[in-house]
């Protein structure tokens, strides 16, 4: 059976990542790409399915896990009858070949180990074939090749390489896997200790830019902004939403998505975490694909695109996973990329927005992209969508896509007014701007409620509306805003955390979303409850797991994580909130 979703740790290379769990079994890894197949999936499924497990072969008496101070290394100690181990496990940064590397330490008295390392391609299903090539294993299957090296003896069997080995105190036995192309040479070698220290002091030198006097909350901050660096693709700048795809909203329930793709929507709320932490160079890299991805076709943009801008994300199951604690279906690929989300367009320009007042230079044909979309939403702004929660039901006028349009139309203008002069589409957006005001406010209001809601003629309301101050559609204090976070925080609150939108008779057991519990405590800062955002923002950091590690929702009622791991809107919004709750800082809605 799966395990839970915190017993997990994050590695990664800036090109895909994997997750080990405490007992120390690697369960998912994706090569060479985020987005490209599985060849451990485990997680998904059983063993069977492909997993690498470094542990003691005999009976665990204590355990310990944690990551190397300001790295993404990480170090699980193990202590049996008669001696004690530490695995410590990274992948290699930098240009050489894409590769996983774990090294046994001998910590106290003397440990019999094992490894058992079952490779499966094609996400749990294929078996490679499997060939010893001097000292070296080699296994292949269609496009793919990996390679161990190691220094002791491995055998073969049932289609998996195992090893019995000792380790006493104070040796070290090394592991080194790595990805090639089959129909390329095999990877170069590793030297296991040097890649360690290389790795080490990148991860050190990186973070070492934040200043942690620039929140309470340094450690917190610190891990999740490695985390989003490990979800960042080194060489094109995009942010996978997550590393995983399918891990369960909502036990044994159907809301199973596919993470593994960069999300227009988390556009701005990157830009403003990166900016406000000091890394400009991210931040341009982000904006730079963003902007590469759009181009001049703002009418045929998606809301997610792979990591290389590529835009074919084909939704599939993959039938013979059993699904993380039996959640099925297992997705590959996400069709919501289809939707009509129009304020998907709206982030974008919000983005550019917070881009050139966070000091970053203007990128070529930026005026243009933006001149092209705000024409593309004259166009169609009054179509209905699937919203920010990506319904797959019956298109609706959301409250939150028709700010966002309203957002879009407020960033152009202003950027505008600091250039020039009127024009006749300076005019037409800004009468089409007080428009989308004047009817969010009139359509999306409900006295009756005394609430905004979720969208045009419901009763329905929803986490998304928190986001209004936030983009400074709306000040906090506004009577009907205020109404709103309140009534939010009084029927969406569920142990002191905020789910997305009401539970209803018959719903799925979804947990609570925690980059909306992180909202909250923005607006409850920018109404002056100091204390109160603080206290709802460090509810949201006690959800974290043993290595700071957030998930896109906490189940409260069964008190575990849920959903796609680690999620970096989480770790977005928690960099966000840590840094808002100590001062002033870089805010979407222009503050």
């Amino acid at each position: 059976m799966s395990r839970p979703i915190e017993d997990y740790a994050l590695i990664g290379d800036g090109n895909t990542a994997a997750l080990v769990s405490r007992d120390g079994s690697i369960d998912w890894l994706c090569w060479p790409r985020f987005d490209d197949d599985a060849c451990f999936a485990a997680l998904l499924g059983t063993s069977d399915n492909g997993c690498w497990t470094i542990a003691p072969a005999g009976r665990i008496v204590r355990q310990a896990r944690r990551y190397q101070e300001d790295t993404l290394v990480l170090e699980s100690d193990f202590e049996v009858d008669g001696g004690a181990v530490r695995v410590t496990d990274f992948m290699p940064v930098g240009d050489g070949p894409r590769s996983l590397v774990r090294i046994v330490t001998g910590l106290g008295g003397v440990v019999d180990m094992r490894s058992e390392l079952r490779l499966r391609f094609n996400y749990g299903e294929l078996e490679p074939l499997i060939e010893r090539i001097g000292g070296e294993l080699h296994a292949c299957i269609g496009p793919d090749r990996v390679v161990l090296r190691t220094g002791i003896g491995m055998d073969v069997s049932n289609g998996a390489m195992h090893a019995r080995f000792i380790v006493k105190a104070g040796e070290c036995v090394s592991f080194a896997l790595s990805y090639a192309r089959a129909h390329e040479a095999p990877p170069a070698p590793l030297d296991a200790l040097p890649a360690l220290r290389d790795t080490q002091r990148f991860w050190r030198d990186w973070i070492a830019r934040f200043d942690d006097n620039r929140t309470a909350w340094p450690q917190a901050v610190r891990r999740s902004l490695l985390t989003l660096k490990a979800l960042m693709h080194h060489r094109t700048g995009a942010i996978v939403a997550a590393p995983t795809t399918s891990l369960p909203e909502a036990p044994g329930g159907r809301l199973n998505w596919d993470y593994r793709y960069a999300w227009l929507r988390d556009t701005s709320f990157a830009m403003v975490a990166l900016l406000n932490a000091g890394y400009h160079e991210e931040a341009r890299a982000w904006r730079d694909w963003l902007l590469r991805t759009i181009a001049s076709a703002p009418e045929h943009s998606r809301i997610m695109y792979r990591v290389d801008g590529g835009r074919h994300l084909r939704e599939w199951t993959v039938d013979w996973l059993p699904g993380h604690r039996y959640a099925k279906p297992v997705r590959v690929g996400n069709a919501a990329a289809h939707q009509h989300q129009l304020d998907v367009l709206g982030e974008v320009i919000d983005c550019l927005d917070v881009a050139r007042r966070g000091g970053l230079a203007p990128a070529d044909h930026e005026g243009l992209i933006e001149t092209r979309i705000v024409e593309h939403l004259e166009k169609v702004w009054r179509l209905p969508g699937a919203g920010i929660w990506e319904s797959r039901g019956e298109p609706r006028h959301y409250t939150y896509s028709r700010v966002m349009l309203w957002v879009a139309l407020d960033r152009f203008l202003n950027h505008r007014a600091a250039e020039g002069g009127p024009s006749p589409l300076v005019e037409r957006m800004a009468a089409l701007r007080e428009h989308i005001r004047d009817e969010v406010l009139r359509e999306g209001w409900n006295a009756g409620l005394g609430s905004f809601t979720q969208y045009y003629g419901s009763e329905a309301f929803d986490a998304s509306l928190l986001l209004m101050p936030l983009v400074g559609f709306l000040s906090a204090d506004d009577p009907r805003m205020a109404s709103t976070i309140e009534r939010i925080r009084r029927d969406l609150c569920e142990d002191g955390l905020i789910r997305r939108r009401k539970r209803h008779a018959g719903d799925s057991n979804e947990g609570t979303f925690l980059a909306c519990s992180c909202w909250t405590a923005d607006c409850l800062n920018l109404q002056g409850r100091s204390e109160d955002a603080r206290q709802q923002f460090e509810r949201v950091l006690a959800t974290a797991n043993d290595v700071g590690l957030f998930s896109e929702q906490y189940n409260a009622q069964r008190r575990e994580l849920a959903g796609n791991f680690p999620q970096a809107l989480s770790h977005l919004a928690v960099v966000n909130t840590a840094l808002g709750l100590c001062g002033r800082t870089l805010q979407r809605g222009g503050g």
